[in-house]
């Protein structure tokens, strides 16, 4: 097992703690505060902001005890009143395009139906306690997955960081489920790293609830299990048994649930932004290009998927497929504005932080190293920053150039992973030696 690098115990402890406080105070007292106030001067201010993401999958499921059907026009205005404080006409570009109906599938319901007989304040409370617990825990869980050990000052850091991060501030403040189906997929490669392959498939078919993450990690699971199914065979089993029991009782509650899944499906894909790949050049989704990105990079997934279907759930080549298919997700299948959704870069960053050592002595990592670097710890950098400048620069020169200093490079962290994580692949597979390994 290699050991997760720390600089100076005590002193790091230290920086991570400023540093996270910061990012905090940055996000909790300027960010989200400029954020409501344009939701204000647009008429959108009058719900919820604070949990919004998680409000329809509340309001449906609330509704579902009636067996009211999650994805109908009627749900959609009730989840509009409760959100922005009145419907939407068809034609409004200003709400955010993922709260305007319900997408996610429909057994995601039944999962927090519990949650459901709650009020949404109430729930609001919970989620507030649940899902920073779950997404630190997801931390130890990635060290366990990846065979990475961190000493009690390494791993407060770690988790700071983590948590004070731009990506799961957001995904935070707005509740998102992504931040539990982040807390499963740890949990389900953890299992499997153990051998309890049944275990980890089940907890890995609760991710369908945002199929969108987990896509690409489920193929090659299912393949790596399909490859030697005589000893890996559980796997399959726990995964294609919870998710038949998922979908079938979302099924006996909503008969047709799943044609009305899919055509919301193809309607989140016309009004969202498209994948970070093509989002950052200004393409949409249905362009010849932006189509030829896409499917350059889920050949690519396929490719790696394929080298790596034999390897074993220990080795240091299983935990860089695995980190290298969760990179691609970020840049192929999630929207380009979703950054809630990159806390399943956590293992890339904790993979490549363990092994910067070694990268930064090959001077083909160099460079592109230092930029990830830089970009991935820009945020705490730049945030103590922003907070002390803001007492002396008039508002409008602080909201127009200052406010978002911290945020301008998150679209690009998934970039730097994926390619340094593809380096070492490569580079890996080319030298024929078992990668993570001394």
């Amino acid at each position: 097992m290699s050991r997760l690098l720390t600089p100076g115990r005590s002193t790091a402890l230290f920086a991570a703690i400023l540093c996270a406080a910061c990012m905090v105070y940055y996000h909790l007292a300027l960010f989200v505060p400029r954020a409501l106030e344009v939701r204000a001067a647009q008429d959108l201010g009058n719900g919820y902001s604070f949990g919004a993401d998680f409000y329809p999958i509340w309001f449906t499921a609330r509704e579902g005890l009636h067996h009211r059907d999650p994805y109908s026009p009627e749900m959609t205005r009730q989840i509009q009143i409760g959100l922005f404080g009145r419907p939407l006409p068809a034609s409004n570009p200003s709400a955010p395009p993922d709260s305007r109906a319900f997408a996610n599938p429909a057994f995601a319901e039944v999962l927090i139906w519990p949650l459901a007989l709650l009020s949404f304040p109430v729930v609001r409370i919970a989620l507030a306690v649940i899902l920073p617990l779950a997404t630190a825990f997801s931390v130890v869980l990635w060290l366990r997955s990846l065979h990475l050990r961190a000493g009690p000052a390494t791993l407060a850091s770690t988790i700071l960081l983590t948590l004070s991060s731009y990506a799961v501030l957001e995904g935070l403040f707005a509740e998102q489920m992504g931040l539990l189906v982040g807390f499963f997929l740890a949990a389900a490669l953890a299992a499997l790293v153990e051998e309890r392959l049944f275990l980890s498939g089940g907890v890995l078919a609760l991710t369908l609830i945002k199929p969108q993450l987990m896509l690409l990690l489920a193929v090659y699971l299912l393949l790596w299990s399909f490859a030697a199914w005589r000893s890996r065979w559980r796997f399959a089993g726990g995964f294609l048994l919870i998710s038949a029991v998922l979908v079938t009782s979302a099924l006996l509650i909503w008969p047709q649930w799943i044609p009305e899944w899919l055509k919301a499906l193809h309607a989140y894909r016309q009004y969202s932004t498209p994948p970070l790949v093509c989002y950052l050049l200004g393409l949409q989704l249905g362009s010849r290009l932006g189509q030829v990105l896409i499917v350059a990079v889920l050949l690519s997934a396929v490719a790696v998927a394929w080298r790596a279907r034999l390897v074993a759930p220990g080795s240091g080549q299983f935990a860089l497929t695995i980190s290298l298919l969760l990179a691609l997700t970020a840049i192929a299948l999630l929207p380009g504005n979703a950054v809630y959704d990159h806390v399943i870069l956590l293992p890339g960053v904790l993979l490549i932080a363990s092994s910067w050592r070694a990268l930064a002595a090959n001077r083909a990592f160099r460079a592109i190293l230092a930029a990830t670097a830089l970009a991935v710890c820009w945020q705490w950098i730049s945030a103590p920053v922003v907070v002390a400048l803001r007492p002396f620069l008039s508002r409008q020169l602080f909201v127009s150039d200052v406010l978002t200093l911290p945020i301008r490079t998150a679209a690009s962290i998934p970039f730097g992973i994926m390619s340094i994580l593809g380096m070492m692949m490569w580079q890996g597979n080319r030298k024929n030696i078992p990668l993570g390994k001394k």
